[in-house]
């Protein structure tokens, strides 16, 4: 067990860090700083210094949605290795299941959430046809939209994403956040 004694007191490390992790966990569900603040008996400030110390990157949020994808799997790691908050691939199986398995209200209203919810981040990394990527881009109406065409309409098969050019783009929009 982690104990560390500083002068009278013994600290556990396990509880501390056990501590630290809940107050992000609060704050990454929605809570306020001043709310985490409020449950855990600390200073706001606290709550905010613990968040700068541990920050690893700062900047753009990144989104990625695209169909149809053959590996999504793995263009799903990469983007969980590389930092991506959102990310939604499909295969066409996946995308028709999808469409086909709500009626056309439950479908529209699903596809505006997405929307809603894709219009909360910095850049949309767009993985579909020419004609797709229009039309997500149109419906995003977001500021930075990078559209990784993955060919012609209509995409009738699933399309290999190379996940190097995948990657160089990603890094190339975090490196533009950065300035």
């Amino acid at each position: 067990m982690g104990l560390i004694r500083v002068g009278e007191k013994m600290i556990s490390v396990e509880r501390l860090f056990g501590l630290i992790e809940d107050m992000l966990r609060y704050r990454a569900l929605g809570s306020s700083q001043v709310d985490v603040a409020r449950k855990f008996n600390v200073d706001r400030s606290f709550v905010s210094r613990l968040e700068t110390l541990g920050e690893i990157r700062k900047g753009r949020s990144v989104a990625l949605i695209g169909f149809p994808v053959a590996n999504t799997e793995e263009v799903q790691r990469l983007c969980q290795n590389a930092g991506v908050d959102y990310c939604w691939v499909m295969t066409e199986r996946e995308r028709r299941d999808f469409a086909e398995n709500l009626t056309g209200v439950e479908l529209v209203n699903q596809i505006m959430r997405v929307a809603a919810e894709l219009r909360t981040y910095d850049v949309v990394i767009l993985l579909a046809s020419n004609a797709r990527v229009r039309l997500m881009e149109a419906l995003l109406d977001v500021r930075t939209v990078v559209p990784m065409i993955l060919g012609e309409t209509p995409l009738l098969q699933d399309v290999h994403v190379k996940t190097d050019q995948l990657l160089e783009l990603i890094d190339a929009i975090k490196l533009a956040g950065e300035d």
